[in-house]
């Protein structure tokens, strides 16, 4: 049986820390948001272990998308990242559009590049689920 990534709604809901997740990718999508959050104040010197840390969560992603979704028909074209990379984008730039002390300009720029990224996510989820799309293999 194969599980299905949620919606782009679900990781922005959970991006944001609205609402309980209880999905193992709502959870990493909340972590990754939460460690950009922190990049945005923390000093250089300690920006290694956010980013350490944020590497794992993407692994874990990536991990539960290679156990969970079904196995990419033959001919299937090659996505150029990794579910796990989306979504830490994704938190990035939900963590940038939220920041405080930011001109209304980059604010407005990160709001539109989070919403077009969300659409591509979905698409992609939906393309994985129907094994139209595969991943690069980075394990």
């Amino acid at each position: 049986m194969t599980e299905q990534l949620p919606t782009r709604s679900q990781v922005l809901q959970a991006c944001r820390g609205e609402d309980d997740v209880d999905h193992p990718v709502l959870g990493a999508a909340r972590e990754l948001a939460v460690l950009h959050e922190r990049k945005l104040v923390t000093i250089h010197e300690n920006i290694c272990g956010i980013d350490e840390y944020r590497a794992k969560q993407v692994r874990d992603i990536d991990r539960w998308v290679a156990a969970n979704l079904p196995v990419p028909r033959n001919g299937a074209y090659l996505h150029t990242e990794t579910v796990g990379a989306i979504l830490d984008r994704l938190a990035q730039l939900n963590a940038c559009a939220n920041a405080a002390g930011v001109s209304e300009w980059d604010i407005w720029f990160a709001w539109e590049r989070l919403a077009e990224l969300a659409i591509g996510y979905e698409d992609l989820a939906v393309e994985l689920a129907a094994g139209r799309r595969r991943l690069p293999n980075r394990r």
